[in-house]
């Protein structure tokens, strides 16, 4: 079986419950579940929170809840990985095996359906984990810099040939965390632990996550222009 997940937990100090803060009229994880079941890229969609209130939310707009996730993986300090794999045995232990995991931040909907099964068909035989991320606009072999053993600063990666330009620099992309998509032997307790990592590129404007309660205007406003196209 294919799943997406969403991992919402109930704290957050940057915007006091943001998960189920409106944004044009609904909820903002509602944004992520109408994509996640849009996408017909899972058989199921399964929401791990800690919240009462964003499990009756996402139930409503037609996620699954099966728990509330337990107080150690729902603190500051909890990795998003391990409550993945909370969730997926969950799973497997009550509904069957597991083939593939999208999982979907809730705090990053201006994402398109399209991105989501984008990353699916990028997930084939020859890849472990499919990220998304966008084109950085700081490079860290032309104008990002670190403080070496020497004391010095210095560019955080020495480039083969003298770079003149960020554009003729080697291409990096910034992660924006709105899609990984592992298979169920892939998922592990790293993101690193799979050398086998393929990008999908999305633009700065489908990649902007909601932190502060500034983002939300941001949001509104890029989403407002969308409708209007």
């Amino acid at each position: 079986m294919n799943i997406i997940t969403i991992c919402a937990r109930g704290g957050s100090r940057g915007v006091p419950g943001k998960n189920i803060r409106h944004l044009l009229g609904k909820p903002l994880i509602a944004w992520t579940i109408e994509q996640a079941l849009a996408s017909g890229t899972a058989d199921h969609v399964y929401v791990s929170t800690d919240s009462e209130d964003i499990a009756r939310v996402a139930v409503d707009f037609g996620a699954q809840v099966p728990f509330l996730r337990p107080a150690h993986l729902a603190t500051d300090l909890a990795g998003k990985l391990p409550v993945i794999l909370h969730l997926v045995e969950w799973v497997e232990a009550h509904n069957g095996p597991v083939t593939r995991i999208i999982d979907l931040d809730p705090t990053s909907p201006l994402r398109d359906v399209g991105d989501i099964r984008a990353c699916a068909m990028m997930l084939d035989s020859d890849t472990d984990v499919v990220i998304t991320g966008y084109i950085s606009d700081k490079n860290p072999y032309f104008n990002m810099v670190e403080k070496k053993n020497s004391g010095y600063f210095e560019r955080v990666c020495r480039p083969e040939g003298e770079v003149l330009g960020r554009q003729a620099a080697p291409a990096v992309y910034a992660m924006n965390a709105s899609i990984y998509a592992w298979h169920r032997s892939s998922l592990a307790s790293s993101l690193w632990d799979r050398p086998r990592i393929q990008l999908h590129e999305m633009p700065r404007e489908r990649s902007v996550d909601i932190d502060h309660a500034i983002d939300f205007e941001l949001v509104e406003l890029l989403m407002r222009k969308k409708s209007q196209t």
